[in-house]
Protein backbone atom coordinates (compact mmCIF):
# COMPACT_ATOMS: atom_id res chain seq x y z
CA UNK A 1 0.00 0.00 0.00
CA UNK A 2 1.77 3.07 1.09
CA UNK A 3 5.46 3.27 0.59
CA UNK A 4 7.59 2.93 3.71
CA UNK A 5 11.20 3.33 2.64
CA UNK A 6 14.26 2.21 4.49
CA UNK A 7 14.76 -0.34 7.24
CA UNK A 8 16.09 -3.86 6.90
CA UNK A 9 14.34 -6.94 8.13
CA UNK A 10 16.15 -9.95 9.43
CA UNK A 11 13.45 -12.59 9.12
CA UNK A 12 13.32 -14.33 5.73
CA UNK A 13 13.99 -11.11 3.87
CA UNK A 14 10.83 -9.50 5.24
CA UNK A 15 10.11 -6.03 3.96
CA UNK A 16 9.52 -2.99 6.17
CA UNK A 17 5.88 -2.82 7.27
CA UNK A 18 3.59 -1.31 4.70
CA UNK A 19 1.15 1.20 6.06
CA UNK A 20 -2.25 -0.39 6.06
CA UNK A 21 -4.35 2.72 6.08
CA UNK A 22 -4.31 3.12 2.35
CA UNK A 23 -6.64 0.16 2.09
CA UNK A 24 -9.72 2.43 2.18
CA UNK A 25 -9.02 3.49 -1.39
CA UNK A 26 -6.82 0.60 -2.43
CA UNK A 27 -3.36 1.39 -3.77
CA UNK A 28 -2.00 -0.42 -6.79
CA UNK A 29 -0.84 -3.87 -5.73
CA UNK A 30 -1.24 -5.87 -8.91
CA UNK A 31 2.36 -6.86 -9.67
CA UNK A 32 3.00 -10.60 -9.69
CA UNK A 33 4.95 -12.07 -6.83
CA UNK A 34 7.68 -13.33 -9.12
CA UNK A 35 8.15 -9.90 -10.64
CA UNK A 36 8.46 -8.34 -7.19
CA UNK A 37 11.06 -10.90 -6.14
CA UNK A 38 13.13 -10.17 -9.24
CA UNK A 39 13.07 -6.49 -8.38
CA UNK A 40 14.25 -7.20 -4.87
CA UNK A 41 17.15 -9.25 -6.22
CA UNK A 42 18.22 -6.24 -8.28
CA UNK A 43 18.26 -4.13 -5.14
CA UNK A 44 15.07 -2.34 -6.13
CA UNK A 45 12.16 -1.90 -3.76
CA UNK A 46 9.02 -3.80 -4.83
CA UNK A 47 7.13 -0.56 -4.19
CA UNK A 48 9.18 1.32 -6.79
CA UNK A 49 7.43 2.49 -9.94
CA UNK A 50 10.25 1.47 -12.24
CA UNK A 51 11.51 -2.06 -12.68
CA UNK A 52 15.23 -2.73 -12.91
CA UNK A 53 15.27 -2.69 -16.71
CA UNK A 54 13.40 0.59 -16.95
CA UNK A 55 15.68 2.13 -14.36
CA UNK A 56 18.73 1.09 -16.37
CA UNK A 57 17.26 2.62 -19.50
CA UNK A 58 16.47 5.83 -17.64
CA UNK A 59 19.99 5.99 -16.23
CA UNK A 60 21.48 5.57 -19.70
CA UNK A 61 19.38 8.39 -21.15
CA UNK A 62 19.89 10.91 -18.31
CA UNK A 63 23.16 12.13 -16.74
CA UNK A 64 24.08 10.39 -13.50
CA UNK A 65 22.17 11.95 -10.61
CA UNK A 66 19.74 10.56 -8.06
CA UNK A 67 17.42 13.48 -8.79
CA UNK A 68 17.69 13.19 -12.58
CA UNK A 69 17.09 9.44 -12.29
CA UNK A 70 13.47 10.26 -11.54
CA UNK A 71 10.95 11.11 -14.21
CA UNK A 72 12.15 14.28 -15.91
CA UNK A 73 8.62 15.65 -16.05
CA UNK A 74 8.71 15.99 -12.26
CA UNK A 75 10.87 19.09 -12.70
CA UNK A 76 8.14 21.05 -14.46
CA UNK A 77 4.89 19.39 -13.41
CA UNK A 78 3.11 20.45 -10.24
CA UNK A 79 3.12 18.42 -7.05
CA UNK A 80 0.19 19.32 -4.83
CA UNK A 81 -0.14 18.79 -1.10
CA UNK A 82 -3.59 18.78 0.51
CA UNK A 83 -3.92 18.84 4.30
CA UNK A 84 -7.35 17.47 5.22
CA UNK A 85 -9.42 18.64 8.16
CA UNK A 86 -13.00 17.98 9.13
CA UNK A 87 -14.14 21.38 7.83
CA UNK A 88 -11.29 22.63 5.62
CA UNK A 89 -8.84 21.58 2.94
CA UNK A 90 -5.51 23.42 2.91
CA UNK A 91 -3.81 23.23 -0.49
CA UNK A 92 -0.29 24.03 -1.72
CA UNK A 93 0.87 23.86 -5.36
CA UNK A 94 4.65 23.78 -5.44
CA UNK A 95 5.19 24.77 -9.09
CA UNK A 96 3.35 28.08 -8.64
CA UNK A 97 3.87 28.52 -4.88
CA UNK A 98 0.12 28.94 -4.45
CA UNK A 99 -1.53 28.33 -1.08
CA UNK A 100 -5.27 28.44 -0.46
CA UNK A 101 -8.00 26.92 1.68
CA UNK A 102 -11.45 25.64 0.75
CA UNK A 103 -14.30 23.96 2.58
CA UNK A 104 -14.17 20.18 2.80
CA UNK A 105 -17.28 19.65 0.68
CA UNK A 106 -18.18 19.07 -2.96
CA UNK A 107 -17.94 22.79 -3.78
CA UNK A 108 -14.50 23.04 -2.18
CA UNK A 109 -13.15 20.07 -4.13
CA UNK A 110 -14.61 21.58 -7.33
CA UNK A 111 -12.64 24.75 -6.58
CA UNK A 112 -9.43 22.70 -6.29
CA UNK A 113 -10.13 21.06 -9.63
CA UNK A 114 -10.64 24.45 -11.23
CA UNK A 115 -7.36 25.79 -9.82
CA UNK A 116 -5.53 22.75 -11.19
CA UNK A 117 -7.27 22.78 -14.58
CA UNK A 118 -4.56 24.76 -16.39
CA UNK A 119 -1.61 22.96 -14.80
CA UNK A 120 0.27 19.78 -15.55
CA UNK A 121 -0.20 17.86 -12.31
CA UNK A 122 2.33 15.15 -11.57
CA UNK A 123 1.05 14.12 -8.14
CA UNK A 124 -1.43 15.07 -5.43
CA UNK A 125 -0.46 13.92 -1.94
CA UNK A 126 -3.16 13.51 0.72
CA UNK A 127 -2.85 12.07 4.21
CA UNK A 128 -5.40 9.66 5.64
CA UNK A 129 -7.45 11.68 8.12
CA UNK A 130 -10.09 9.48 9.69
CA UNK A 131 -11.94 9.15 6.35
CA UNK A 132 -12.44 12.91 6.06
CA UNK A 133 -10.16 12.64 3.03
CA UNK A 134 -12.45 10.31 1.10
CA UNK A 135 -14.64 12.83 -0.72
CA UNK A 136 -11.66 14.90 -1.84
CA UNK A 137 -9.59 11.90 -2.97
CA UNK A 138 -12.44 10.20 -4.83
CA UNK A 139 -13.55 13.38 -6.62
CA UNK A 140 -9.99 14.10 -7.74
CA UNK A 141 -9.58 10.50 -8.95
CA UNK A 142 -12.83 10.84 -10.89
CA UNK A 143 -11.22 13.83 -12.63
CA UNK A 144 -8.31 11.57 -13.70
CA UNK A 145 -5.86 13.35 -11.41
CA UNK A 146 -2.99 11.33 -9.87
CA UNK A 147 -3.64 10.95 -6.12
CA UNK A 148 -1.39 9.28 -3.55
CA UNK A 149 -2.92 8.56 -0.14
CA UNK A 150 -0.25 8.21 2.53
CA UNK A 151 -0.05 7.30 6.19
CA UNK A 152 0.48 10.42 8.37
CA UNK A 153 3.42 8.66 10.02
CA UNK A 154 5.28 8.75 6.72
CA UNK A 155 5.05 12.50 6.33
CA UNK A 156 5.98 13.16 9.98
CA UNK A 157 9.02 10.88 9.75
CA UNK A 158 9.98 12.68 6.56
CA UNK A 159 9.60 16.05 8.32
CA UNK A 160 11.88 14.98 11.15
CA UNK A 161 14.43 13.64 8.67
CA UNK A 162 14.71 17.06 6.99
CA UNK A 163 14.52 18.91 10.35
CA UNK A 164 11.12 20.41 9.53
CA UNK A 165 9.74 20.51 13.06
CA UNK A 166 7.01 23.16 12.82
CA UNK A 167 3.48 21.95 12.15
CA UNK A 168 0.34 23.92 11.35
CA UNK A 169 -2.35 24.10 8.65
CA UNK A 170 -0.25 26.44 6.50
CA UNK A 171 2.93 24.36 6.70
CA UNK A 172 1.45 20.86 6.40
CA UNK A 173 0.39 21.04 2.71
CA UNK A 174 3.86 22.38 1.82
CA UNK A 175 5.40 19.42 3.61
CA UNK A 176 3.14 16.99 1.73
CA UNK A 177 4.10 18.55 -1.60
CA UNK A 178 7.79 18.30 -0.71
CA UNK A 179 7.29 14.70 0.39
CA UNK A 180 5.58 13.88 -2.90
CA UNK A 181 8.33 15.43 -5.02
CA UNK A 182 11.21 13.74 -3.22
CA UNK A 183 9.72 10.39 -2.20
CA UNK A 184 7.26 9.83 -5.07
CA UNK A 185 4.73 7.68 -3.17
CA UNK A 186 2.77 5.17 -5.17
CA UNK A 187 -0.49 6.26 -6.73
CA UNK A 188 -3.81 5.14 -5.31
CA UNK A 189 -6.75 4.00 -7.35
CA UNK A 190 -10.45 3.96 -6.69
CA UNK A 191 -11.89 0.62 -5.65
CA UNK A 192 -15.19 -0.72 -7.03
CA UNK A 193 -18.38 0.21 -5.23
CA UNK A 194 -19.11 -3.37 -4.16
CA UNK A 195 -15.72 -3.67 -2.45
CA UNK A 196 -16.20 -0.31 -0.74
CA UNK A 197 -19.62 -1.48 0.48
CA UNK A 198 -18.19 -4.77 1.76
CA UNK A 199 -15.40 -2.92 3.54
CA UNK A 200 -17.86 -0.63 5.32
CA UNK A 201 -20.25 -3.46 6.20
CA UNK A 202 -17.44 -5.47 7.81
CA UNK A 203 -16.23 -2.38 9.65
CA UNK A 204 -19.71 -1.57 10.90
CA UNK A 205 -20.22 -5.14 12.12
CA UNK A 206 -16.97 -4.86 14.09
CA UNK A 207 -18.21 -1.62 15.70
CA UNK A 208 -21.50 -3.22 16.75
CA UNK A 209 -19.68 -6.25 18.19
CA UNK A 210 -17.55 -3.90 20.29
CA UNK A 211 -20.67 -2.06 21.46
CA UNK A 212 -22.31 -5.37 22.38
CA UNK A 213 -19.24 -6.42 24.37
CA UNK A 214 -19.33 -3.13 26.28
CA UNK A 215 -23.04 -3.52 27.09
CA UNK A 216 -22.51 -7.15 28.15
CA UNK A 217 -19.83 -5.95 30.59
CA UNK A 218 -22.21 -3.37 32.07
CA UNK A 219 -25.09 -5.82 32.60
CA UNK A 220 -23.70 -7.68 35.69
CA UNK A 221 -22.84 -4.31 37.26
CA UNK A 222 -26.37 -2.92 37.02
CA UNK A 223 -28.07 -2.84 40.44
CA UNK A 224 -31.54 -1.74 39.44
CA UNK A 225 -34.06 -3.56 37.32
CA UNK A 226 -34.75 -0.55 35.11
CA UNK A 227 -31.05 -0.35 34.16
CA UNK A 228 -30.88 -4.09 33.46
CA UNK A 229 -33.97 -3.85 31.26
CA UNK A 230 -32.40 -0.97 29.34
CA UNK A 231 -29.19 -2.93 28.77
CA UNK A 232 -31.14 -6.05 27.74
CA UNK A 233 -33.09 -4.01 25.22
CA UNK A 234 -29.85 -2.54 23.87
CA UNK A 235 -28.29 -6.01 23.56
CA UNK A 236 -31.31 -7.38 21.67
CA UNK A 237 -31.20 -4.43 19.30
CA UNK A 238 -27.47 -4.86 18.71
CA UNK A 239 -27.88 -8.61 18.12
CA UNK A 240 -30.54 -7.90 15.50
CA UNK A 241 -28.38 -5.31 13.73
CA UNK A 242 -25.36 -7.63 13.72
CA UNK A 243 -27.42 -10.45 12.23
CA UNK A 244 -28.80 -8.10 9.59
CA UNK A 245 -25.28 -6.96 8.65
CA UNK A 246 -24.08 -10.56 8.45
CA UNK A 247 -26.91 -11.36 6.02
CA UNK A 248 -25.95 -8.34 3.87
CA UNK A 249 -22.29 -9.38 3.90
CA UNK A 250 -23.18 -12.97 2.95
CA UNK A 251 -25.43 -11.75 0.13
CA UNK A 252 -22.74 -9.43 -1.21
CA UNK A 253 -20.11 -12.19 -1.21
CA UNK A 254 -22.49 -14.73 -2.74
CA UNK A 255 -23.13 -12.40 -5.68
CA UNK A 256 -19.42 -12.12 -6.51
CA UNK A 257 -17.80 -15.25 -7.97
CA UNK A 258 -14.26 -14.27 -6.95
CA UNK A 259 -15.20 -13.49 -3.34
CA UNK A 260 -17.33 -16.60 -3.04
CA UNK A 261 -14.49 -18.83 -4.25
CA UNK A 262 -11.97 -17.09 -2.00
CA UNK A 263 -14.11 -17.42 1.13
CA UNK A 264 -14.63 -21.12 0.40
CA UNK A 265 -10.87 -21.62 0.12
CA UNK A 266 -10.24 -19.75 3.36
CA UNK A 267 -12.92 -21.59 5.31
CA UNK A 268 -11.45 -24.94 4.25
CA UNK A 269 -8.58 -24.26 6.67
CA UNK A 270 -9.27 -25.48 10.25
CA UNK A 271 -9.61 -22.46 12.51
CA UNK A 272 -10.98 -20.10 9.86
CA UNK A 273 -14.70 -19.39 10.03
CA UNK A 274 -17.08 -17.09 8.11
CA UNK A 275 -16.19 -13.95 10.09
CA UNK A 276 -12.44 -14.42 9.59
CA UNK A 277 -12.90 -15.22 5.90
CA UNK A 278 -15.10 -12.19 5.17
CA UNK A 279 -12.77 -9.90 7.12
CA UNK A 280 -9.78 -11.08 5.09
CA UNK A 281 -11.67 -10.70 1.80
CA UNK A 282 -12.78 -7.18 2.70
CA UNK A 283 -9.72 -5.80 4.46
CA UNK A 284 -6.84 -7.75 2.94
CA UNK A 285 -7.43 -7.76 -0.84
CA UNK A 286 -3.68 -8.34 -1.37
CA UNK A 287 -4.04 -11.89 -0.02
CA UNK A 288 -2.68 -14.32 -2.62
CA UNK A 289 -1.17 -11.52 -4.74
CA UNK A 290 2.10 -10.90 -2.89
CA UNK A 291 4.67 -13.18 -1.30
CA UNK A 292 4.76 -14.41 2.28
CA UNK A 293 7.28 -11.84 3.53
CA UNK A 294 5.27 -8.96 2.14
CA UNK A 295 1.89 -10.21 3.37
CA UNK A 296 3.31 -10.69 6.89
CA UNK A 297 4.77 -7.19 6.80
CA UNK A 298 1.52 -5.73 5.48
CA UNK A 299 -0.48 -7.19 8.36
CA UNK A 300 2.18 -6.33 10.95
CA UNK A 301 3.40 -9.85 11.77
CA UNK A 302 7.01 -9.56 10.57
CA UNK A 303 9.62 -9.02 13.34
CA UNK A 304 12.26 -6.40 12.54
CA UNK A 305 15.82 -6.03 13.78
CA UNK A 306 16.98 -3.73 16.58
CA UNK A 307 20.75 -4.07 16.41
CA UNK A 308 23.72 -1.74 16.48
CA UNK A 309 27.29 -3.02 16.59
CA UNK A 310 27.56 -5.56 19.38
CA UNK A 311 24.23 -4.55 20.90
CA UNK A 312 21.33 -6.76 19.89
CA UNK A 313 17.83 -5.84 21.04
CA UNK A 314 14.65 -7.82 20.76
CA UNK A 315 13.06 -7.95 17.34
CA UNK A 316 9.57 -6.52 17.31
CA UNK A 317 6.57 -6.38 15.01
CA UNK A 318 5.09 -2.97 14.28
CA UNK A 319 2.78 -1.27 11.81
CA UNK A 320 0.28 -3.13 9.69
CA UNK A 321 -3.47 -3.55 9.84
CA UNK A 322 -4.70 -3.91 13.39
CA UNK A 323 -8.19 -5.13 12.42
CA UNK A 324 -6.80 -7.99 10.33
CA UNK A 325 -4.30 -8.82 13.05
CA UNK A 326 -6.97 -9.06 15.76
CA UNK A 327 -9.07 -11.31 13.53
CA UNK A 328 -6.11 -13.59 12.85
CA UNK A 329 -5.41 -13.73 16.59
CA UNK A 330 -8.80 -15.26 17.30
CA UNK A 331 -8.38 -17.64 14.35
CA UNK A 332 -4.96 -18.72 15.64
CA UNK A 333 -6.42 -19.42 19.10
CA UNK A 334 -8.82 -21.88 17.47
CA UNK A 335 -6.22 -23.23 15.04
CA UNK A 336 -3.92 -24.15 17.95
CA UNK A 337 -6.54 -26.71 18.97
CA UNK A 338 -7.83 -28.07 15.64
CA UNK A 339 -5.25 -27.31 12.93
CA UNK A 340 -2.42 -29.91 12.89
CA UNK A 341 0.14 -27.56 11.32
CA UNK A 342 -0.49 -24.69 13.74
CA UNK A 343 -0.77 -27.13 16.65
CA UNK A 344 2.65 -28.66 15.88
CA UNK A 345 4.23 -25.22 15.60
CA UNK A 346 2.76 -24.09 18.93
CA UNK A 347 3.95 -27.24 20.71
CA UNK A 348 7.46 -26.90 19.31
CA UNK A 349 7.69 -23.29 20.51
CA UNK A 350 6.23 -24.17 23.91
CA UNK A 351 8.87 -26.89 24.28
CA UNK A 352 11.50 -24.23 23.58
CA UNK A 353 10.05 -22.11 26.45
CA UNK A 354 8.98 -19.27 24.18
CA UNK A 355 6.69 -16.60 25.60
CA UNK A 356 2.97 -16.90 24.89
CA UNK A 357 2.99 -13.72 22.80
CA UNK A 358 5.86 -15.04 20.67
CA UNK A 359 4.00 -18.29 20.13
CA UNK A 360 0.81 -16.51 19.11
CA UNK A 361 2.56 -14.21 16.65
CA UNK A 362 4.33 -17.19 15.08
CA UNK A 363 1.02 -19.07 14.80
CA UNK A 364 -0.71 -16.06 13.29
CA UNK A 365 2.08 -15.60 10.76
CA UNK A 366 2.05 -19.30 9.84
CA UNK A 367 -1.72 -19.29 9.43
CA UNK A 368 -1.53 -16.16 7.27
CA UNK A 369 1.19 -17.77 5.12
CA UNK A 370 -0.98 -20.86 4.59
CA UNK A 371 -3.99 -18.74 3.63
CA UNK A 372 -1.87 -16.64 1.27
CA UNK A 373 -0.58 -19.79 -0.46
CA UNK A 374 -4.02 -21.35 -0.82
CA UNK A 375 -5.50 -18.21 -2.38
CA UNK A 376 -2.51 -17.81 -4.70
CA UNK A 377 -2.68 -21.41 -5.92
CA UNK A 378 -6.45 -21.88 -5.78
CA UNK A 379 -6.08 -25.09 -3.73
CA UNK A 380 -8.23 -26.08 -0.79
CA UNK A 381 -6.77 -27.11 2.55
CA UNK A 382 -4.66 -30.26 2.54
CA UNK A 383 -2.23 -30.64 5.46
CA UNK A 384 -0.07 -33.03 3.41
CA UNK A 385 0.64 -30.26 0.90
CA UNK A 386 1.47 -27.64 3.50
CA UNK A 387 5.15 -27.49 4.48
CA UNK A 388 5.80 -28.18 8.11
CA UNK A 389 7.36 -25.25 9.98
Amino acid sequence: MNNVRGGKAQRSGALPPLAGDARSIVTRQTHAVAEQDRRRLRGTSPDSRLSGGRRQAAAAAVPSSHVQDRDVSMNNAAVVGIDVGKAKLDVFIDSTEQSFSVDNDAAGVATIRQRLAGLEVQLIVIEHSGRYERRCALDLMDADLPVALINPRQSRDFARAINWLAKNDRIDPRLLAKFGRQVQPRLSERIPENRAELDELVGRRRQLVQMRAAESTRLPQARFKSIRNSIDKSLRRLDGQIQDLERQIARLIENDDDWRGKTQLLQSVPGVGPVVATTLVAELPELGKINRQEIASLVGLAPFDRESGQWKGKRRCWGGRAQVRSTLYMAAITAKRCNPIIQALARRLQAANKAFKVIMVACMRKLLTILNTLVATGQTWNPKLVHQP
